[in-house]
């Protein structure tokens, strides 16, 4: 990637910061109306349901979730993994760099502020970490919180497919609304693939959590390389069709492109995909939403269209949102969403160190990425 031309590393930057940003965007949409059901948000929302940011249970607009929180760990893991790696001249410790990430999101959900660091303890570093508006607690999933606190640090091996130790029948969302950034580092999709599959089982045992990771990542990296939302998602699903154990991630987004090509996306078509709750579901409701309005001038439709059902619409956001995002980049973002969602100007500023670890030879600050 270092000898990218500058067109090639502008275009790069745009698609990396609109799938960090177009996440939080969707996160913040799908947020104050995650427990409702469709009928239930038509009732409150009118016939379309929601159209914009809402104001969340305490009356505030365009708040984020535990999704773009982890999300933005799970970045700032990979910084820290790749620098550490270039520093030493040996990697292998990227599973156990990321969990360190994760621990740091563990933090924001148990303490109010963040806690005094203690000691050599490489997880309360950064600067990541100092942000308050991220110790916030947003309905997090009980998988990544119980699976965080075994301390299990998967050990990648060749052969997919087999269950982790860590809740072993668990495939909920928790593992694909935080893996996007596993396709952002300009690696070939089936390195973020692999990765995104093992960070999943640190929280989730069942395969299908890990393959549902692993097929986002995927399809972001072949977004990320200019590829078109089909055949992204086409790329990733002959990837996952090489490994034990794929059939439900790939039944899935299957039946979100069978239904794509039929055209007039609906509220009921979503619903007919699942409730997004496990992970399969929820990256297939967010791949129907991206396939089906597949345009730069439909980032906002189909972002709409990700959060309007009854189930976890703001992973469903989020996921679709990544998408989006890595697709169009982030110009096409709505802007009078984006300016409201919480965090921006961190979300961004991370998107932006995310490239340029990955682009070139960068020397951090000791206090925001420090090698552990």
């Amino acid at each position: 990637m270092n000898g990218a031309s500058w067109e090639d590393r502008t275009g790069r930057r745009a698609r990396v910061r609109g799938c960090l940003l177009g996440g939080a965007i969707g996160d913040a949409l799908g947020n104050p109306v995650e427990f409702l059901s469709l009928a239930g948000i038509r009732r409150a929302h009118g016939e379309h349901g929601v159209r914009g940011l809402l104001a969340d249970e305490e009356g505030v607009v365009g708040r984020v979730t535990d999704d773009t929180q982890m999300t933005l760990f799970t970045a700032e893991g990979l910084i820290r993994a790749h620098s550490r790696a270039a520093a030493k001249g040996i990697g292998g410790a990227e599973t156990a760099i990321l969990r360190n990430a994760y621990l740091r999101w563990l933090d924001t959900q148990n303490h109010p502020a963040p806690p005094t660091r203690g000691g050599d303890d490489p997880v309360r570093t950064g600067r990541l970490r100092l942000e308050p508006w991220l110790y916030a607690r947003r309905a997090p999933g009980n998988a990544c919180l119980s699976g965080l606190a075994t301390g299990h640090v998967p050990e990648p091996v060749a052969r997919l497919g087999g269950p982790g130790p860590v809740n072993t029948g668990s495939k909920g969302c928790g593992t694909v609304m935080r893996s996007a950034p596993f396709g952002l580092v300009g690696a070939d999709a089936e390195e973020g693939f692999r990765l995104a599959y093992w960070c999943a089982q640190i929280t989730h045992g069942h395969p299908t959590g890990g393959y549902a990771a692993g097929a986002l990542a995927a399809i972001v990296a072949h977004l990320l390389e200019g590829d078109s939302m089909a055949g992204a998602v086409l790329r990733a699903m002959e990837l996952l069709g090489r490994h034990p154990g794929h059939e439900e991630t790939t039944a899935a987004l299957r039946a979100a492109v069978d239904l794509a090509a039929e055209g007039q996306p609906t509220a009921e078509k979503v619903e007919t995909l699942g409730a997004g709750w496990i992970a399969e579901e929820a990256l297939a409701i967010a791949v129907y939403c991206a396939l089906v309005l597949p345009g730069a001038d439909q980032v906002a439709q189909a972002l709409l269209l990700s959060v309007n059902h009854s189930g976890d619409s703001d992973s469903t956001g989020a996921v679709c949102g990544n998408l989006l995002g890595a697709r169009h980049g982030d110009v096409h973002l709505p802007p009078s969403w984006l300016v409201a969602t919480e965090g921006r100007t961190v979300i961004g500023g991370l998107a932006d160190d995310l490239c340029l670890e990955f682009e070139q030879s960068v020397v951090w600050p000791a206090d925001r990425y420090p090698m552990c």
